[in-house]
């Protein structure tokens, strides 16, 4: 099974050599359950990581729909984008 360096989009990857998650299976950050408790592997995995907001930074300018990406699932990041664009237009008017 391929790794997350080979899923994602190409564009920096910098980061993803130091990413604690480098070599780990794919399937342990993309759970094909929304509990909780699938996706616990892959966040504890995010927890140690150096890189966590590089990667996380990634997932929302490359608009990462699925799977675990800087210590958010799925959710999350939906949750974050939308605070982020609510706040970008509170700010814009």
């Amino acid at each position: 099974m391929p790794g997350l360096d080979e899923a994602a989009p190409t564009t920096d990857r910098d980061w993803r050599a130091a990413a604690a998650c480098a070599g780990a299976p794919l399937d342990l950050f993309f759970p094909e359950s929304d509990l909780p408790e699938a996706a616990a592997a892959a966040l504890a995995v995010c927890a140690t990581c150096d890189v966590r907001e590089a990667c996380l930074a990634f997932a929302l300018a490359t608009n990462q729909t699925e799977g675990i990406w800087g210590g958010m699932t799925a959710d999350e990041r939906r949750r974050l984008r939308r605070r982020l664009r609510d706040r970008r237009r509170r700010l814009a008017s």
